[in-house]
């Protein structure tokens, strides 16, 4: 692999071997009515992945598929999610705000109040409803996370094959063990996983390549809609060997250096600008030259673990793409790749060790990275996961779609958000979005269609929102209003930003445009009131599930 210091933009196409090319196909494999047909939709999600984590953006992980994606499509630079998983996966399927659709936090507890039930509602369509009605084959594999935990084993009309999937392969809940997954779901029905050789990564990869595949053969002259839901890198860290052993040593580094050889190439890659200052070390993180040569030892380890899961990850998706070309449908297949919240900081600078016996990376291990690794995840950004600043809220998105994108290579700078997914779908299937399904009144669509942008055009809209956990946000044009929840008594003073000159939200300018900063509050709270935001609640998780209804306003 070629050494990542000093790795410019024409570098990372040369590496590739791709310069301005698209993926080899083979002209013989594309039938005209496949070139004139809708074209297939492929969305790929990681989880709690960072900015700057894959080598399109910066990073050091080996990530050649993910690269060849965005040497031959397009990458934007400010495109948002919503700061947590199972918020980021509703808006992700319905194009509307969490909140909306019962799911302002998590799927533990029903909370008491519409914005917060923790089970996905019918007042919007998912993405698999509204393209199945125009003709698409639908298919899913990989994590949902967006069913209450009590209907594991009870009701299902929150699962994916009763919200639009002809078939599902995956997990039901979040987080967990990618040896032993414990809510493994064919379909409907519960399944184990089997005792030898099994990796979920790899199963997710294996059967959505097995579902382009069945595709082709029954379905040829439809489209499909296929969703990949890859649960790493989430915790545990869990990897294979072969895969650990590409990267143990190698960040021995530590933190520091590494947040900035990401800062230097992301300038020289363009996906910054270098006026935008690397944020400071968060304050609960030690610097690495004063951690003990043991503990470094183990915090390499976890690094190298976690770098283990996205090179995994990607090799899968290079299974997924070579499909696509053997079947003849990579040239009119429209494919996103995107992460579902920034690094994630649980629980501390040195993440969590729950079974100190095991051998990390192993089953019988379950371990987390850690927030000194998660800093440098979201490199430059400040904050993590839960926080609604840059560093939990900022995702990586590659766009690709040989038939349609010729900028190859490109940025696009204009400011999206998971919302826009649906939109997207809708207007690339020339589908209708429905006032009405199944009886039951449809919220209107609050995303826009991102298609202007593949031609480097303005997407139109009002302003972004975001809350989550009594972090609060919204993005109107270049500026930023942000909040971070304080205490029970506190929500956090409403800081602003100049995201063209300052996004890694360095230099506060709240005193100086104080009628901008109620402007955009005021803007902020008339999306609250609509959006079913309130009650508005920061407490911990174990505050939440003994008094559910808090609010702090």
């Amino acid at each position: 692999m070629k050494k990542m210091t000093g790795f410019k933009r024409r570098d990372f196409l040369k590496t590739m071997g791709l310069g301005a090319t698209t993926l080899a196909i083979p002209q013989a494999l594309l039938s005209r009515a496949n070139v004139a047909k809708k074209p297939n939709i492929v969305l790929i999600m990681a989880d709690d992945m960072g900015y700057s984590d894959i080598g399109c953006y910066g990073g050091e992980v080996h990530t050649p598929n993910i690269d060849r994606l965005a040497a031959n499509g397009i990458r934007f630079t400010q495109f948002y999610n919503t700061a947590r998983c199972c918020p980021t996966r509703a808006s992700l399927m319905t194009g509307l705000y969490p909140h909306q659709v019962g799911m302002g936090w998590m799927t533990v507890r029903d909370l008491g109040t519409e914005g917060y039930r923790g089970d996905l509602n019918n007042r919007g369509v998912t993405i698999a409803e509204m393209l199945k009605q125009a003709g698409y084959g639908t298919y899913m594999s990989g994590k949902w996370h967006l069913t209450f935990d009590k209907y594991w084993n009870g009701p299902k009309h929150s699962w994916p094959r009763q919200r639009g999937f002809d078939r599902f392969y995956g997990t039901i809940a979040g987080a967990g063990s990618f040896y032993t997954p414990a809510t493994l779901t064919r379909d409907n029905t519960r399944i184990e996983a089997p005792s030898e050789g099994y990796y979920y990564t790899d199963a997710i990869s294996d059967n959505a390549c097995t579902f382009i595949s069945e595709h082709c053969q029954s379905k040829q002259d439809d489209p499909f809609f296929l969703y990949v839901a890859y649960t790493a890198p989430h915790w545990p860290l869990h990897a294979k060997p072969e895969d650990i052993a590409k990267y143990k040593g190698k960040y021995m580094k530590g933190w520091d250096t590494l947040r900035q050889e990401r800062y230097t190439r992301m300038i020289e890659m363009g996906i910054i600008d270098k006026k935008w200052a690397l944020t400071p070390r968060e304050k609960n993180i030690t610097p690495w030259e004063q951690v003990d040569k043991k503990r470094k030892e183990w915090m390499d380890l976890k690094m190298a673990i976690y770098a283990a899961q996205i090179d995994c990850m990607d090799q899968g998706i290079g299974r997924i793409l070579s499909t696509l070309e053997k079947k003849g449908q990579l040239e009119n297949t429209l494919i996103f790749f995107l992460s579902d919240n920034g690094g994630n900081a649980e629980v501390g600078p040195w993440g969590f060790d729950n079974k100190k016996d095991g051998v990390l990376g192993e089953n019988s291990s379950f371990s987390s990275y850690g927030a000194s690794w998660a800093n440098a995840s979201n490199t430059p950004f400040r904050r993590y996961k839960h926080w609604v600043h840059e560093g939990g809220i900022a995702t990586p998105l590659i766009v690709h779609w040989p038939s349609r994108i010729k900028d190859h290579g490109q940025f696009r700078r204009q400011p999206g958000h998971v919302i826009d997914i649906m939109a997207t779908c809708v207007d690339v299937a020339g589908a209708t979005y429905p006032d009405s399904y199944k009886g039951v009144e449809i919220l209107p669509p609050e995303g826009k269609s991102i298609v202007p942008a593949f031609d480097n055009k303005t997407i139109e809209r009002e302003a972004i929102y975001w809350e989550h956990e009594a972090n609060r946000a919204v993005r109107v044009g270049k500026w930023k209003l942000v909040s971070m929840y304080r205490s029970r008594d506190n929500l956090g003073p409403w800081e602003l930003y100049d995201m063209e000159n300052d996004r890694t939200e360095t230099k506060d300018l709240a005193s100086k445009y104080p009628d901008l900063v109620q402007k955009m509050s005021a803007m902020w709270l008339r999306y609250a009131e609509r959006a079913n935001v309130f009650p508005l609640d920061g407490r911990s998780w174990d505050e939440r599930l003994k008094n559910p209804i808090q609010d702090l306003r």
